[in-house]
Protein backbone atom coordinates (compact mmCIF):
# COMPACT_ATOMS: atom_id res chain seq x y z
CA UNK A 1 0.00 0.00 0.00
CA UNK A 2 1.75 3.10 -1.24
CA UNK A 3 0.94 6.45 0.34
CA UNK A 4 1.04 9.46 -1.93
CA UNK A 5 3.70 11.99 -0.80
CA UNK A 6 1.34 14.87 -1.56
CA UNK A 7 -1.26 13.54 0.87
CA UNK A 8 1.34 13.09 3.62
CA UNK A 9 2.77 16.59 3.08
CA UNK A 10 -0.74 18.11 3.05
CA UNK A 11 -1.65 16.37 6.32
CA UNK A 12 1.65 17.45 7.93
CA UNK A 13 1.11 21.05 6.80
CA UNK A 14 -2.43 21.11 8.16
CA UNK A 15 -1.27 19.66 11.49
CA UNK A 16 1.46 22.29 11.67
CA UNK A 17 -1.03 25.13 11.15
CA UNK A 18 -3.47 23.65 13.65
CA UNK A 19 -0.75 23.32 16.28
CA UNK A 20 0.83 26.74 15.76
CA UNK A 21 -1.86 29.19 14.73
CA UNK A 22 -5.09 28.39 16.53
CA UNK A 23 -5.15 31.11 19.15
CA UNK A 24 -5.73 34.75 18.43
CA UNK A 25 -3.38 37.36 19.80
CA UNK A 26 -4.34 39.13 23.04
CA UNK A 27 -3.73 42.88 23.37
CA UNK A 28 -4.37 45.56 25.96
CA UNK A 29 -7.20 47.84 24.98
CA UNK A 30 -7.59 51.31 26.47
CA UNK A 31 -7.52 54.99 25.61
CA UNK A 32 -6.47 57.79 27.91
CA UNK A 33 -9.16 60.07 26.48
CA UNK A 34 -11.83 57.80 28.03
CA UNK A 35 -10.20 57.77 31.50
CA UNK A 36 -12.19 59.36 34.33
CA UNK A 37 -10.91 62.65 35.77
CA UNK A 38 -7.72 62.18 37.81
CA UNK A 39 -7.28 58.60 36.52
CA UNK A 40 -4.52 57.38 34.23
CA UNK A 41 -5.54 53.81 33.39
CA UNK A 42 -3.86 53.74 30.00
CA UNK A 43 -0.47 55.05 31.15
CA UNK A 44 -0.38 58.47 29.51
CA UNK A 45 1.39 60.19 32.41
CA UNK A 46 2.43 57.31 34.68
CA UNK A 47 3.43 53.68 34.44
CA UNK A 48 0.88 51.42 32.69
CA UNK A 49 -0.79 49.22 35.31
CA UNK A 50 -1.12 45.67 33.94
CA UNK A 51 -3.08 44.64 37.04
CA UNK A 52 -5.93 47.10 36.32
CA UNK A 53 -6.06 46.32 32.58
CA UNK A 54 -6.79 42.91 31.10
CA UNK A 55 -5.70 41.98 27.58
CA UNK A 56 -8.55 41.04 25.24
CA UNK A 57 -8.52 38.46 22.48
CA UNK A 58 -8.36 40.38 19.22
CA UNK A 59 -10.80 38.08 17.42
CA UNK A 60 -13.46 38.28 20.15
CA UNK A 61 -16.45 40.58 20.56
CA UNK A 62 -14.63 42.34 23.43
CA UNK A 63 -12.13 43.85 21.02
CA UNK A 64 -13.13 47.32 19.74
CA UNK A 65 -10.98 46.75 16.65
CA UNK A 66 -10.32 43.16 15.56
CA UNK A 67 -6.82 42.38 14.43
CA UNK A 68 -3.75 40.19 14.20
CA UNK A 69 -1.26 42.32 16.13
CA UNK A 70 -1.11 44.92 18.92
CA UNK A 71 -0.58 48.68 18.66
CA UNK A 72 0.34 51.43 21.10
CA UNK A 73 -0.18 54.99 19.86
CA UNK A 74 1.24 57.89 21.86
CA UNK A 75 0.50 61.53 21.07
CA UNK A 76 1.99 64.51 22.88
CA UNK A 77 1.57 68.21 22.40
CA UNK A 78 4.44 70.67 22.39
CA UNK A 79 5.06 72.63 25.60
CA UNK A 80 2.56 75.47 26.04
CA UNK A 81 -0.06 73.78 23.82
CA UNK A 82 -2.58 73.95 26.67
CA UNK A 83 -2.66 76.13 29.80
CA UNK A 84 -1.16 73.58 32.23
CA UNK A 85 1.74 72.30 30.15
CA UNK A 86 1.82 69.31 27.83
CA UNK A 87 -1.14 67.22 26.81
CA UNK A 88 -0.51 63.51 26.31
CA UNK A 89 -2.70 60.67 25.02
CA UNK A 90 -2.07 56.91 24.82
CA UNK A 91 -4.18 54.38 22.92
CA UNK A 92 -3.58 50.63 23.18
CA UNK A 93 -5.56 48.28 20.92
CA UNK A 94 -5.63 45.46 18.40
CA UNK A 95 -4.95 46.28 14.75
CA UNK A 96 -5.12 44.54 11.41
CA UNK A 97 -3.34 46.92 9.03
CA UNK A 98 0.04 48.44 9.76
CA UNK A 99 0.93 51.75 8.14
CA UNK A 100 4.33 50.29 7.20
CA UNK A 101 3.22 46.72 6.53
CA UNK A 102 5.64 45.49 9.20
CA UNK A 103 5.03 44.69 12.87
CA UNK A 104 7.59 44.88 15.65
CA UNK A 105 8.63 48.44 14.82
CA UNK A 106 7.90 51.97 15.99
CA UNK A 107 7.20 54.88 13.67
CA UNK A 108 6.99 58.50 14.69
CA UNK A 109 6.32 61.92 13.29
CA UNK A 110 4.86 65.36 13.91
CA UNK A 111 1.43 66.50 12.75
CA UNK A 112 1.00 69.93 11.12
CA UNK A 113 -0.32 71.35 14.41
CA UNK A 114 2.91 70.37 16.21
CA UNK A 115 1.63 67.26 17.98
CA UNK A 116 4.27 64.52 18.19
CA UNK A 117 3.06 60.95 17.56
CA UNK A 118 4.61 57.53 17.92
CA UNK A 119 2.98 54.27 16.82
CA UNK A 120 4.49 50.94 17.86
CA UNK A 121 3.22 47.55 16.73
CA UNK A 122 4.07 44.06 17.94
CA UNK A 123 2.85 40.51 17.50
CA UNK A 124 3.19 38.80 20.89
CA UNK A 125 0.43 38.45 23.49
CA UNK A 126 0.09 41.54 25.72
CA UNK A 127 3.09 43.20 24.08
CA UNK A 128 1.45 46.65 23.89
CA UNK A 129 1.59 46.90 27.68
CA UNK A 130 5.26 47.80 27.65
CA UNK A 131 6.55 51.34 27.85
CA UNK A 132 8.92 50.52 24.97
CA UNK A 133 8.81 47.70 22.48
CA UNK A 134 11.27 44.88 22.16
CA UNK A 135 9.91 42.19 19.90
CA UNK A 136 11.59 38.81 20.28
CA UNK A 137 10.28 37.51 16.96
CA UNK A 138 11.63 40.58 15.15
CA UNK A 139 15.06 40.17 16.71
CA UNK A 140 15.14 36.48 15.75
CA UNK A 141 14.02 37.29 12.20
CA UNK A 142 16.66 39.99 11.77
CA UNK A 143 19.40 37.73 13.17
CA UNK A 144 18.44 34.86 10.88
CA UNK A 145 18.23 37.19 7.87
CA UNK A 146 21.72 38.53 8.52
CA UNK A 147 23.16 35.04 8.99
CA UNK A 148 21.51 33.72 5.83
CA UNK A 149 22.66 36.71 3.79
CA UNK A 150 26.23 36.17 5.02
CA UNK A 151 26.10 32.46 4.15
CA UNK A 152 24.60 32.91 0.69
CA UNK A 153 26.76 35.84 -0.41
CA UNK A 154 29.98 33.89 -0.09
Amino acid sequence: MAIDKRIVSTICTLLLFVTIGCEAIRCYQCSSDTDQKDEDLCGAYGKFDKERNIPVECSSDESHTPGTFCVKLTQQSPRGFIWNGRWRQVIRRCASVSSTGVTGVCNWGVYENGIYWQECSCSEDSCNGASSFSSLSTMIFVTLSVLLSILFTR
